[in-house]
């Protein structure tokens, strides 16, 4: 009877092992490179930003290309065309081989990365997966009149029912997705922004003279944050009309990255993010959380939703975000006297984002949250939606020790029974 109790308990203990290992996580760029093959594939991957968003989600399928399949798409299209045939090869669902060969019905439609870029209209962000018998399964774009042009070839490699990497022998190509030009859009940003409901940025970034700045920064990579015209008539949101020429320049400055960082970047962000107004180190910086699928921006003053994707053209993305970010350089509390005593137990804020009292300062603009109440990470549990591909910030060593340390002490009281 003891024995049987040990062995259930033995049991119970690998099970807790097998799941933290499991929720750890997955690294495509560093799991492709073990393999030269796919040398240019993976490079395209860090190139578009894709690897973010791979790493980003779980229950996913890549279908990787060799060099030689890649050849067909390599250094003959845009980058951002590239990437938008590249998404068409991420299933946002888990395939391994034996899953392959066990279809229901022999074919089904499959959601890509394409289908969430707002890009794919009617079935074009769908692939077509068939199981041609004999060993054989052929993928396609699930597209009306479109051929089974990719066959599956090998499995490269899996971590169950996380992410599954498969190499097939072609890309699969959507109608259109090759001829798509460049999103003409980049070279009007103001345009763009108008239409998305920012007119009172676009006006500001025209009137101070730093769309130009924006507009410089172009060509090796830019990412915009818009705050939406009810943005700037939020309570709370400073008199812009006191501020000087140079604060206004810095405050839009700070809506904008010299670097493409799409939305997976955005999630799988750990750092600081320097923006177009940082001077110095930790100067107009960034940080970021997520909540199931949403990112949050902090600015050390008040936090702020990403909302929509306006544009995302490989170097070049444009969000809305529902609060105008106010850095805490230019909008941060007076300084105050020290607060009292507090608990030993209690946890001291941060200099940038903790509140003044009432009585030192006067009203400021709402007060960012503190990394102890920053919105968490969780993964939605729904195979059908978005945010059931969520980042799973569950994968960190502090939960894996956590088992380790429980896994222990049941073993120890089993033994001891």
């Amino acid at each position: 009877m003891a024995a049987s109790h040990t062995f259930s308990l033995l049991a119970f203990t690998f099970t807790l092992l097998a799941v933290a290992s499991t929720v750890r996580g997955h690294n495509i760029t560093q799991i492709l490179a073990d393999s030269p093959d796919y040398s240019s594939f993976n490079s395209y991957l860090s190139q578009t930003k894709l690897a973010d968003e791979i790493n980003s989600r779980t229950t996913i399928t890549v279908l990787v290309l060799n060099n030689g399949a890649m050849s067909a798409l390599a250094g003959k299209h845009p980058l951002s065309v590239i990437k938008s045939a590249l998404s068409l090869l991420v299933l946002l669902d888990y395939y391994d081989p034996l899953k392959l060969h066990k279809i229901s019905k022999g074919t089904t439609l499959s959601t890509t990365l394409y289908q969430t870029t707002g890009n794919a209209p009617g079935n074009l962000g769908f692939v077509n997966i068939t199981d041609l018998k004999g060993g054989k399964v052929g993928f396609g774009s699930a597209a009306s009149g479109s051929k089974l042009d990719s066959s599956y070839t090998k499995s490269v490699k899996q971590i169950p029912y996380n992410i599954s990497i498969l190499e097939i022998d072609a890309p699969i190509i959507a109608p259109g997705i090759l001829t798509a030009a460049p999103s003409a859009g980049v070279s009007n940003i103001t345009g763009l922004l108008e239409k998305a409901g920012c007119k009172t940025f676009a006006n500001l970034l025209v009137s101070s003279g730093v769309l130009k700045t924006y507009e410089s920064a172009v060509d090796k990579g830019l990412t915009v944050f818009a705050p939406s015209d009810e943005a700037f008539k939020a309570e709370g949101v400073p008199d812009l009309t006191k501020l000087t020429q140079a604060e206004v320049v810095s405050l839009l400055e700070y809506h904008a990255l010299a670097e493409y960082k799409p939305k997976g970047s955005l999630k799988t962000n750990k750092n600081n993010i320097s923006t177009l107004a940082t001077n110095g180190a930790g100067k107009f910086d960034l940080t970021t959380s997520t909540s199931g699928d949403e990112v949050i921006l902090h600015t050390g003053v008040a936090p702020s939703r990403l909302a929509d994707t306006v544009l995302d053209a490989t170097p070049v993305v444009i969000f809305t975000v529902d609060n105008v970010l106010l850095p805490a350089e230019l909008f941060g509390k007076s300084a105050s006297p020290a607060p009292a005593p507090a608990p030993v137990t209690a946890p001291t804020p941060s200099p940038a984002e903790a509140p003044s009292p009432t009585a030192a300062s006067p009203p400021a603009p709402p007060t960012d949250e503190s990394p102890d109440s920053a919105p968490s990470e969780s993964p939605i549990d729904s195979a059908n939606s978005k945010s059931a591909n969520a980042a799973v910030s569950v994968s960190t060593p502090s939960l894996f020790t956590a088992l380790v340390t429980i896994a222990a002490v049941v073993v120890s009281v089993s033994l001891r029974s």
